[in-house]
């Protein structure tokens, strides 16, 4: 029994032996080329080893085809014979161990398959510090760790791919440290979703605060350099002068063009002359090119300065009655007020609409009135910046504003129209409550692009899209007179414009056509057609000043100045 019994355990001695020899060899590749020697696998070094690569924590996410194995619950390792040597007898690294059982990772649950990278050992760069150490306690360094190269994978750098399973150690203090050991390398496995828009603003933050340039107050489109200081120059027109002291003669009639003026790349919406009269050689354009221009258009017909605060087209732009700011308003949503020499913005707003038009009030000039592409039409007070007033009807679009009785009421005109009649087409408002007056003053079936105030008399036109203008009382009931109407000129749905002469004796308004017509207030009759423009003439405007100045902006993007 004796010699059976030592057989036994000889038996199982070097069953153990080679057991912690397989686990030696599962440690470290057999590399010819690495300094360090292996000891033999019962020595008691060897097996200090498996202890300190037992005790040892790695962290989540670190790839073991560099030829580091796990070591399972029990000590029990595969015994397969093709796992760890190929037909000719070379020993291979155990890298695929997780794959027999794919749910016992929770990486592989959570994570996409993906290729093992190749791996390479490195002849001449110098190791790089292990990365699967940076979680062990500062004293302890594993012998393992110590004795055996470092493996570099074959990606670069840069491309840091997602390891493709999470190695889980068991080996250490059993409880709930051991737990929460665990459930932190899972959790540190899992990336957590980030929305797309949360990612965007994340990045938008970012944009900005690495951005050293001052933002303007309130909201923008877009950050845009301020222009450079306007050339204004400090003395009178001389042209201007002589007619500063004396009263406004009588309009003459202009025949030939004393400026062409060439800049805009899109269509110019609207044209006005400063209303301050001793700067009133300067003449504001606004157009879909995205910028509104100064120009002096009196004296030399040059450009002062450009404008490019929009990101959209530039649909109306208005010089404030104190001649020194510019308000413009577009496509973009966007409001600015402009000073007009340093080109700093005084006011920026942003609107829930594309803005078709502005007016600012008559008396209080920090108060201004927009409408757009909405039901709504809202008044803003630029001290504080927001919206004061909001004046609400059953419309889709506002065409023009016009204030009556020094501000207490204006006009807006609409795209409201039916077959049979067209109320709401022009809608008179109380300014202070909002409420509505009148919107029973245009009764025909024609939309009103454009609304002008006679200078002198208590009366408006009405630039309608049925090819005339419409004369109507600027007094409540608002009638309309049915014996004067100025017919002759083309409208075509383009948003012409039209204006009375300073003395009130002329009244000028464009043409689809390019052409630029004149009438006699007073009869109706026509008084003079020029040959304005190739394409539709939009904006008229009679200078404040000079008796016989006009000027004229087309579709086509350019601008003249008639005498």
């Amino acid at each position: 029994m004796k010699p059976a019994v030592q057989g036994k355990r000889s038996f199982a001695l070097e069953g153990q032996q080679e057991t912690v020899s397989s686990m030696a060899s599962l440690v470290a590749y057999d590399d010819s080329d690495s300094e360090a020697e292996t000891e033999p696998a019962g020595s008691p070094n060897a097996a200090s080893q498996m202890r300190d690569t037992c005790d040892m924590v790695r962290p989540c996410g670190q790839d073991f085809a560099s030829g580091i194995l796990d070591v399972t619950e029990g000590g029990a390792l595969p015994t397969e014979p093709g796992s760890y040597e190929d037909p000719a007898g070379h020993r291979l690294p155990v890298v695929r161990l997780w794959r027999r059982d794919p749910g016992s990772c929770p990486s592989q649950r959570l994570q996409w398959p993906r290729a093992e990278p190749e791996v390479t050992f490195p002849t001449s760069e110098p190791p790089r510090p292990s990365l699967w150490t940076s979680h062990t306690p500062a004293n302890h360094m594993p012998l393992a760790a110590a004795r055996f190269r470092q493996v570099t994978p074959s990606w670069g750098p840069g491309d840091s791919p997602e390891p493709s399973f999470c190695a889980q150690s068991k080996c250490g203090s059993p409880g709930t440290n051991g737990s929460s050991l665990q459930r932190k390398r899972r959790e540190a496995c899992v990336v957590p979703y980030t929305p797309k828009r949360l990612r965007q603003l994340q990045a938008s933050s970012a944009e900005t605060d690495k951005s050293t340039d001052v933002q303007p107050q309130g909201p923008s489109a877009r950050r845009v350099p301020a222009p450079a200081r306007l050339p204004v120059a400090p003395r009178v027109s001389e042209l201007i002068q002589p007619h500063l002291d004396g009263q406004y003669k009588a309009t003459k009639m202009p025949r030939g063009v004393l400026f062409h003026l060439r800049g805009h790349r899109g269509p110019v919406n609207s044209v006005q002359w400063c209303p301050v009269l001793s700067r009133s050689h300067m003449l504001l354009s606004a157009s879909m090119d995205k910028t509104f221009k100064v120009w002096n258009a009196v004296d030399s017909g040059s450009c002062l300065q450009t404008y490019s605060l929009h990101s959209e087209a530039v649909r109306a732009a208005r010089w404030s009655p104190c001649g020194q700011r510019i308000l413009s308003g577009g496509f973009d949503f966007a409001l600015h007020l402009t000073d007009l020499e340093t080109g700093t913005r005084l006011f920026s707003g942003q609107s829930d609409f594309r803005i078709t038009t502005l007016k600012f009030h008559p008396k209080d000039h920090s108060l201004f009135v927009c409408g757009g592409f909405s039901s709504e039409v809202k008044a803003w007070d630029i001290r504080t910046g927001k919206v004061v007033r909001s004046y609400k009807a059953t419309i889709q679009q506002t065409l023009d504003i016009l204030f009556l009785q020094e501000g207490s009421e204006f006009l807006s005109s609409t795209d409201a129209s039916s077959r049979d009649s067209a109320d709401r087409t022009i809608i008179a408002w109380d300014f202070r409550t909002s409420a509505k007056i009148s919107n029973q003053i245009f009764h025909e079936r024609y939309t009103c692009p454009s609304l002008t105030l006679h200078p002198r008399e208590p009366v408006f036109l009405a630039q309608t899209n049925g090819n005339y203008l419409a004369l109507f009382s600027a007094v409540w009931p608002y009638r309309m007179s049915k014996r004067r109407r100025y017919e002759g000129h083309k409208v075509e749905g383009y948003s012409v414009g039209c204006e009375c002469s300073p003395d009130g004796d002329l009244l000028v308004t464009g043409s689809a056509d390019g052409r630029v017509l004149l009438y006699s207030f007073r009869t109706a009759s026509r008084a003079r057609t020029l040959p304005g423009h190739a394409q539709a003439c939009v904006g008229t405007t009679f200078h404040p000043v000079l008796p016989s100045v006009l000027a004229t902006c087309s579709w086509e993007g350019d601008i003249k100045i008639w005498h």
